[in-house]
């Protein structure tokens, strides 16, 4: 019973990772803008460190059932 909310977090955290660094991949693969307005490498950084983070804390997530 203690484990479905660490399964259901680290789960929604895990397809947010994965889709968000997805999605940044595709963009810088096509050279397009990952943000509007925004310097490209500085954004297509962020994502990407924001897409590892949050694969990172769904892994966690799943470590501590």
């Amino acid at each position: 019973m203690e484990s479905g909310p660490a399964i259901f977090a680290g789960t929604v955290f895990a397809l947010f990772g994965a889709g968000l660094l997805l999605w940044t991949g595709a963009r810088v693969a096509h050279r397009a803008p990952v943000a509007d307005g925004v310097n490209p490498v500085a954004s297509a950084t962020l994502a990407a460190l924001a897409g590892s983070a949050a694969l990172v804390l769904g892994v966690w997530c799943f470590t501590r059932m």
